[in-house]
């Protein structure tokens, strides 16, 4: 019974439609549109009638025609007003009365009020003027006067106002005003917030999450080291390159620790005021010590803790300088933060000030490097737990094909897959998907519909063919894995080889690098007669590999065992005399010659498996390892990686064939049945004509 004398709810945006919300901005906008509106029409002219303004001559014409009957002069202002006869309206204004109203006049400006008076006398002696002259010393509208007097401190409140509404950074009702400008920006975390992060999420980087997950467990159980003595560090500093994953371990802290989390960015201080980043690394510590015990996450601390100048007429930045000062007093100074923990991550820990970075700030500092083989292969697992994959998929051959890949590149990776096999109307992402992707990302985009001529074609197959070759007979050169002439990003070709994980790369290493790398080069000159652009990344690469050899590696024939790396930041000279850098050109100029004259010799020695692969490229456009295999044969200096390159393409024949044996499978089951469908046709119809 009560569900049914409930009366229905109606719409509200049918009976009770939403009225527009309240803005302030409109009540200024009226103000000052009526203050415009009064200073322009607020005078107090005659309602109803016209007026114009004339010459003083003209009006002593008027005046003695008898066009005037009655004149008021205003002596502060030097003007008068001539009202004219109804008679005489359409002579002065040539209108009617009807259009003029009922009592017209003319402004006229003078020079002396004698004058006037002068003349009006004389008009007066003569008959032609006979009504009344006064005087009035009103300076127009008082109210638009009093008006103009308050208008500039009017707009002076009213633009304080805005700026302060403008600049309240949303505090609390919107009283916080201009004055929050000096507030610490840093968002804080509590236990049980939308930081879902868990260590559990982070692959990889054990050694890290090990030093971490030590403090996160001094809070929850700080007895277990202070009874041994052991005190907490105050602060731990994330370094390694983008993407390495610095960012993911402070989140996975904030989901794990169960204690107030404050995160902010190093240019969250820096601000356009002087004095403000001051007060707001002081208003972040004072807010974290009321919290304590909690943690303080300063991601891109470079951006605030940038080493201070020592040369006073670099003109160094005061304003960055004095927050640097504040954050190191905050983190130890004369008072103490017990209970509060820094966490700060960058990528450029060489450009951070030594007062920053010495123990009692920052008591660790934890290396984020880039993934290893076994590190990729866990970072793999993670990110392709939301992806649909196929039993093709070898994890194990893709972490070993993305040496130097960061967590980041890989998840883009995954991404990348499975928009490829979704754009293939694919049902689950594959191998190839993922080797795709990989292309994708180091090479860039195919570009198949590049127009090249057959010349360039030509020259492009004996430069990437060039590659390959030295490749396959130096011994410390990376194995290959395939070599495309299909234009890629902004190179027209390239080629992927699978290096090795090395911890260190001695000399002989590096020179077979280096001669492959201008085999592409020295393949041109030998082939073509000519040297073209298309070496210029090649060159590059050699170049620097070549004086980082003998700057700072010491592997020079006259510069051994010498390293002239130099970190200094504010240093203009070179930690070399000019001598030196004449015999570094020299050495490196040297190094690359001998190279590139090995290049032309193996290449003169495997002429005809070189020109065999170059048409292979140019009739295929891609060739793999199999088909390097089956011109130059078994290559001498099998390495693991290759055997692991040989094992995945007898897999992904095996597969192909099977895929191949399924297809055929399938176009014969759907040939029986559609003879099948076509011999009922017959025995249908025989029935029909039965009946």
């Amino acid at each position: 019974m009560e569900q049914n004398n409930k009366i229905p709810k109606t719409p509200q945006n049918k009976n009770n439609p939403k009225m527009p919300k309240f803005n302030m901005n409109w009540i200024y906008i009226i103000v000052l549109a009526s203050l415009v509106i009064m200073y322009f029409f607020g005078g107090d002219t005659v309602k109803g009638s016209a007026s114009k303004s004339t010459s003083y001559s003209q009006f002593q014409v008027y005046v003695q025609k008898g066009f005037a009957s009655k004149i008021v002069a205003n002596k502060d202002e030097s003007k008068l007003r001539m009202f004219v006869k109804k008679e005489h309206i359409r002579e002065v204004f040539s209108a009617g009365t009807d259009k003029t109203g009922p009592d017209p006049f003319v402004d006229v400006e003078f020079g002396s009020v004698d004058q006037v008076e002068q003349f009006v006398q004389s008009q007066r002696k003569t008959g032609k003027f006979t009504g009344e002259f006064s005087y009035e010393n009103k300076h127009g509208n008082d109210f638009v006067n009093l008006l103009i007097g308050i208008a500039p401190f009017a707009l002076l409140i009213l633009f304080w106002i805005f700026i302060m509404n403008r600049m309240g950074g949303g505090g609390a009702n919107g009283a916080s005003g201009i004055f929050s400008v000096g507030k610490s920006k840093a968002k804080m975390y509590e236990k049980g917030s939308e930081v879902n992060v868990t260590f559990k999420d982070v692959a990889g980087q054990e050694g890290a999450k090990q030093e971490v997950q030590e403090i996160v467990e001094f809070l929850k159980n700080p007895q277990k080291y202070t009874e041994l003595g052991g005190k907490i560090p105050k602060g731990a500093l994330l370094v390694g390159p983008p993407g390495t994953g610095k960012t993911l371990l402070a989140k996975a802290v904030a989901g794990e620790a169960g204690v107030p989390f404050f995160s902010m960015s190093g240019s969250d201080f820096v601000e356009m005021f002087v004095g403000v980043g001051a007060s707001r690394v002081r208003d972040l510590f004072r807010q974290a010590k009321e919290k304590a015990p909690c943690i303080i996450f300063i991601d891109e601390i470079d951006a605030v803790g940038r080493a201070r100048s020592k040369n006073p007429s670099m003109g160094g930045n005061d304003e960055r300088e004095n927050t640097l000062n504040a954050l190191l007093t905050e983190m130890d100074g004369f008072g103490t933060n017990s209970g509060v923990i820094i966490l700060a991550a960058t990528n450029r820990a060489d450009m951070l000030d030594s007062a920053l970075l010495r123990a009692g700030r920052f008591d660790r500092q934890i290396n984020v490097d880039l993934p290893d083989l076994s590190e990729r292969k866990a970072i793999f697992e993670v990110h392709m737990k939301p992806v649909k994959i196929d039993n093709t998929v070898d994890i194990d051959f893709l972490s070993r094909q993305t040496p130097g890949f960061s967590g980041a590149d890989i998840a883009n990776v995954c991404n990348e897959a499975a928009l490829i096999a979704a754009r293939r109307n694919a049902k689950a992402v594959g191998k190839q998907d993922f080797l795709d992707a990989v292309d994708r990302i180091i090479g860039g985009l195919e570009k198949k519909t590049k127009v090249m001529t057959a010349d360039e074609k030509r020259s492009i197959a004996l430069h990437e063919a060039g590659h390959a070759t030295i490749s396959w007979f130096c011994e410390h050169a990376a194995p290959l894995v395939k070599v495309t002439i299909v234009p890629r990003g902004r190179a027209l070709g390239a080629a992927w080889y699978l290096p090795e994980e090395r911890q260190i790369t001695t000399k002989e290493q590096m020179l077979d690098e280096m001669c492959s790398l201008l085999g592409g080069r020295a393949a041109e000159e030998l082939f073509t007669g000519h040297i073209s652009t298309g070496a210029i990344n090649d060159l590059e690469r050699a170049t620097k590999s070549a004086y980082g050899m003998v700057a700072f590696a010491g592997m020079s024939e006259k510069l051994p065992n010498i390293c002239y790396y130099n970190n200094n930041e504010y240093s203009f000279q070179k930690p070399y005399s000019e001598t030196t850098a004449k015999v570094m050109d020299e050495e490196v100029l040297k190094m690359i010659n001998e190279q590139y004259e090995r290049a032309k010799q193996i290449l003169i020695e495997h002429k005809e498996g070189h020109n065999r692969l170059a048409e292979l490229l140019i009739s295929r456009e891609v060739i793999y390892t199999s088909d390097v295999e089956d011109i130059f044969g078994k290559r001498p200096w099998v390495s693991r990686s290759q055997e692991i390159i040989e094992e995945n393409e007898r897999a992904i024949a095996e597969r192909m064939a099977e895929e191949r044996a399924k297809q055929l499978e399938q176009e014969k089951q759907l040939e029986n049945k559609n003879q099948l469908e076509q011999n009922e046709e017959p025995k249908e119809n025989q029935e029909e004509n039965k009946v």
